[in-house]
């Protein structure tokens, strides 16, 4: 199995491009899945500054394929011709893959360099796809590590002590704005009440704002206050409370786009400043809002001119410690398909013994020199498998890993990728090539034609290979 992203962010395409891209982002994985062999399984991380999927191809062969049938889905969700929509991603294989999305769950490719959201949104990617059952082996393995990558990062590096976020940015820039920065005394009203309007909803608690009005255009504020804490207003309420509010923000990504002419005419007769906070990817808010008198608009691009630059030497830190994980997470995926191969020669190996072994018994019976013809087969066979054994490991240290499973194919005729896909090995033999204990499989007890069992034949301990 091969891993591939395609990854369109803040830092290679507008935001108005991504949230295009966006539409139709949760159907993405089934869809695809569904329609193309090329593509075993798939997840997306969709964020207010980045369209990233994650997907796993059967082998390097289906890479390309696996490219063009997710690009053709989204072209078709999202209504841009699938030549910019190719032209809008760039692709990752191999160490790549791991590096960055350890790189996005630990904030180093945010807008604001070691955010906090990321994380949880990175977590909540992979429990979504594997709630819809797109998330394959591989991917589950792939966002574990990014998450626990996340966690080391916090942990070892001065990163996880500055606790900033979009969230954070957009709200001290809004502070630096009023008169009054005593969020205590301010009047909020939040638009949506998904994550990122959670989020933004404990930030404003921590700063000891209070007076937080709630709208959902779908009808689920009432549930979030429920949780959450704030005042659920209704479409009706909803002019009053913007006439009376300090400060706006909108983290819905609705459709249905506030106007500057109904920001004025909410406003109207009310002199009192006003700061609009819109952090949907696709804007709650006209940017025309920002023009109208007593009013300045923070976006996602105004909180990234603003987010502080981090001390180079947290960030090389965190930086090193995603390259070393992609590093060992890359080797451990090189080990597992190695494996694989392993247990492949092990099963061809073991079975060819036990035909042989077969025609021992129907010629000898079950005698003394029938064991000693068998035990002195298998001391031999761990013999021969020990060298390709120690080869394997390191062809798979040198990423080298197919030419030794194209060896098998050309010397035996083993098909590694098949044999493991329809019959995976017994732990037995996946302890013995990982070096460990093993038990050597022989043969039931052998049945003579007049009824008896022969009692020699057993199970003996093996050598490590």
């Amino acid at each position: 199995m091969v891993l591939l992203s395609l990854v369109a962010t803040h830092s290679n395409v507008d935001l108005e491009t991504v949230a295009r891209l966006s539409v139709g982002a949760p159907q993405v994985p089934a869809s695809v899945l569904a329609g193309d062999r090329a593509v075993s399984g798939a997840v997306v991380l969709a964020t207010c500054n980045r369209f990233e999927i994650y997907a796993e191809a059967p082998s390097e062969d289906d890479v390309e394929a696996a490219r063009s049938a997710i690009v053709s889905t989204i072209s078709e969700y999202s209504g841009i011709p699938e030549q910019s929509v190719s032209a809008s991603f760039e692709t990752h294989t191999g160490q790549d893959v791991a590096e960055h999305l350890f790189a996005v769950g630990a904030g180093l490719d945010s807008a604001v360099i070691g955010e906090r959201e990321i994380a949880g949104q990175v977590r909540r990617a992979l429990i979504e796809a594997q709630g819809s059952g797109a998330a394959s082996g591989g991917l589950v393995r792939l966002f574990q590590a990014a998450s626990k990558t996340a966690k080391d990062v916090g942990a070892q590096t001065a990163l996880g002590s500055r606790g900033r976020s979009i969230v954070s940015v957009a709200l001290e820039l809004a502070g630096d704005l009023s008169a009054d920065a005593d969020w205590s005394r301010k009047t909020v009203v939040l638009f949506g009440t998904g994550a990122y309007a959670g989020a933004t909803m404990a930030a404003l608690k921590d700063r000891g704002c209070t007076d937080i009005s709630v709208f959902s255009s779908s009808g689920r504020a009432e549930a979030f206050v429920a949780s959450r804490g704030g005042t659920a207003v209704t479409a009706a309420d909803l002019p009053g409370a913007m006439r009376r509010a300090d400060v706006v923000i909108g983290c819905s990504g609705s459709d249905a786009r506030i106007d500057a002419a109904d920001i004025e005419r909410v406003r109207q007769g009310s002199n009192r400043p006003l700061v609009v906070i819109d952090l949907a990817l696709s804007h709650d808010f006209d940017p025309a809002v920002g023009t109208l008198p007593d009013v300045e608009l923070i976006t996602l691009e105004s909180v990234r001119a603003a987010a502080p630059e981090e001390q180079a030497d947290a960030l090389a830190q965190a930086g090193d410690l995603v390259r070393d994980a992609a590093r060992s997470f890359e080797e451990q995926q090189t080990t597992r398909a190695m494996n694989a191969a392993i247990v492949a020669l092990r099963q061809h190996t073991q079975a060819v013994l036990d035909s042989e072994m077969e025609r021992v018994r129907t010629q000898h019976g079950c005698t003394a020199a029938a064991e000693e013809v068998e035990f002195a087969l298998r001391r031999m066979v761990r013999q021969l498998l020990h060298v390709p054994t120690v080869r394997a490991r390191e062809l798979a240290a040198e990423g080298r890993s197919d030419d030794y499973t194209a060896a098998l194919e050309a010397l035996y005729g083993i098909d590694v990728a098949p044999a493991a896909e329809k019959a995976p090995a017994p732990d037995q033999h996946l302890r013995a090539a990982a070096g460990g204990t093993a038990v050597v499989p022989v043969p039931h007890p052998h049945t003579h034609p007049d009824g008896a069992v022969c009692p020699v034949h057993h199970e003996r301990p093996a050598q490590s290979a």
